[in-house]
């Protein structure tokens, strides 16, 4: 296993449950030492795509290969990859110590070689002082740690993470996206990460896959996705709060069937601009606000503000969107180049 390569290409590779078709058709490569986050809505097809790379479902249709060795009809084992999942599924029963040597005394290791790989990967995800523990006296963060380790002391070619973070709070999953991207840089191994968070994806990936109904919408880097989104879909789904779309007649006065602005690309003003609206809801964020505007013609839009910009319910407010960062659609929702 040492010193394998984690090169994975998915060439017309298909998937259907019976009479159901879950992964139309997919090409995709992925490069050795990438971190590439697979993103959706649910039942996008995201989690079986990882289930697929994996070995754990058979493809219907296509190939799979890891660094040009074609693994379609491998089973796991013999794909060189590790899998982590959003269930740690530890043995409550055994140390941390023992959880993280189990892959390797399964696969027959000697005992030296097997603690100085887990010492290794405890330093690593600092675990050391936890090596006596049993799962059930650490918290979640501390046992997500150890399903990783567990899979680093196999030295895989990648890691598979199948949404590893939703069963943390809030404060721990952003701890923990560090954590995991920490990793990524010291380890330099692929990582596929599944997750239906595009702020994970925005933050952790190196290239973002964007599903949707088992079709890949658009691969890109972060900002490509966030600034040139292929259609109404990527553009919906990528930036946090989601961009606002308008149609009808005020979109054509902008030279399309649909029109996007994020919420951080309009300008806001107490007495001119393009539209005039009515401040509803507004969030205080601390260093910006995020107003909610009901415009005229056009509903309901977010708009992001300095955390000063003070207004409150009912107050007028006119907005006035960044000419040269308007987002158009055609009629398909195809983005106008």
């Amino acid at each position: 296993m040492e010193g394998s390569m984690g090169q994975i290409t998915l060439s017309k590779v298909a998937k259907s449950f019976g009479t159901t078709n879950v992964i139309p058709e997919i090409d995709l490569e992925i490069e050795d030492g990438e971190f590439v986050v697979f993103v959706g809505p649910s039942g996008c097809g995201k989690s079986t795509l990882l289930r697929l790379i994996a070995g754990l479902e058979d493809v219907t249709a296509g190939a799979i290969s890891i660094d040009g060795r074609d693994v379609t009809s491998e089973a796991p084992a013999r794909r060189g990859l590790a899998m982590v999942f959003q269930s740690y599924a530890l043995y409550p029963h055994m140390s941390v110590y023992k959880n993280i040597a189990f892959p390797l005394k399964m696969a027959g290791e000697d005992k030296n070689a097997i603690d100085g790989k887990v010492r290794a990967a405890a330093e690593t995800l600092n675990l050391t002082d936890y090596l006596d523990r049993r799962p059930g006296q650490l918290s979640g963060g501390q046992r997500q740690r150890v399903a990783i380790g567990r899979a680093i002391v196999r030295q895989p070619g990648a890691f598979l993470f199948d949404e590893p973070l939703s069963n943390l709070d809030a404060a721990l999953r952003g701890t923990m996206r560090l954590e995991i991207s920490e990793l990524h840089q010291k380890l330099a191994t692929t990582m596929i990460y599944v997750t239906h968070d595009q702020v994970e994806a925005m933050t952790m990936a190196d290239k973002i896959v964007v599903l949707n109904a088992g079709r890949i919408e658009q691969v890109g880097t972060p900002l490509e996705l966030y600034r040139s989104p292929n259609n109404l879909f990527v553009a919906g789904f990528i930036g946090s709060p989601r961009m606002n779309f308008v149609e009808g007649d005020e979109a054509a006065k902008l030279d399309g069937k649909t029109v996007g602005i994020r919420p951080e690309h309009l300008q806001l003003s107490k007495s001119e601009g393009t539209w005039k609206g009515t401040v509803g809801v507004a969030e205080h964020l601390g260093s910006d606000t995020l107003l909610h505007v009901h415009v005229d013609g056009i509903g309901q839009v977010t708009a992001r503000a300095d955390g000063e910009f003070a207004l409150r319910h009912g107050e007028p407010v006119y907005l006035t969107p960044d000419p040269s960062k308007i987002h158009r659609f055609d009629k398909d929702g195809q983005t106008i180049k």
